[in-house]
C-alpha cells in the first residue's frame, strides 16, 4: 500500500509522459482528483475520469505530451503569497514556466491564482 498517493500519481503520470503514453491509470482520491482538476484547467493534461472499481476507485487519466517533468512536494511547506517566488525558483526552472499546486483556504489552486487572491498554502506540487 502506497504511503503517499499524491507523490505516486505525479510518478505515474511522469513515467507515462517520458514514455509516449496518451493514456495513464491513477488511484482515486478526493485530492488527487482536485489536482488533476488544476492540471487540466492550466492544460498539462487533456481531461480525466473516475472508474469504480470493487473496493475503490481510478482515474484514467489522457495525456497531452506538454509535461516535461512534475512531482509531489515533500515534506509539504506552508508558504505566504509573498514566498512563492523562492518555491518557483528553488521546484521550477525558469520564471513564468510551470505551475506550484497549492492548497488554500478557498480550495486547491495554482500558485498564479493564490497570488490573485492574496492567498497563502501548502505547497502540494509542481508541474512544467
Amino acid at each position: 500500500m502506497a504511503v503517499d498517493t499524491l507523490s505516486g500519481a505525479m510518478i505515474a503520470i511522469k513515467n507515462a509522459e517520458m514514455v509516449g503514453k496518451k493514456v495513464c491509470e491513477i488511484r482515486a482520491s478526493k485530492l488527487i482528483g482536485n489536482v488533476l482538476k488544476v492540471l487540466k484547467n492550466h492544460g498539462y493534461i487533456k481531461s480525466f475520469e473516475f472508474v469504480k472499481e470493487n473496493v475503490g476507485g481510478k482515474f484514467v487519466v489522457e495525456l497531452t505530451g506538454n509535461i516535461n517533468d512534475c512531482g509531489a512536494i515533500r515534506p509539504r511547506f506552508s508558504s505566504k503569497v509573498t514566498e512563492y517566488e523562492f518555491y518557483e525558483r528553488r521546484f521550477l526552472p525558469a520564471r513564468g514556466f510551470g505551475i506550484l499546486v497549492v492548497s488554500t483556504t478557498r480550495g486547491i489552486m495554482s500558485q498564479k491564482e493564490a497570488i490573485e487572491l492574496g492567498l497563502g498554502g501548502v505547497l502540494l506540487a509542481y508541474v512544467y
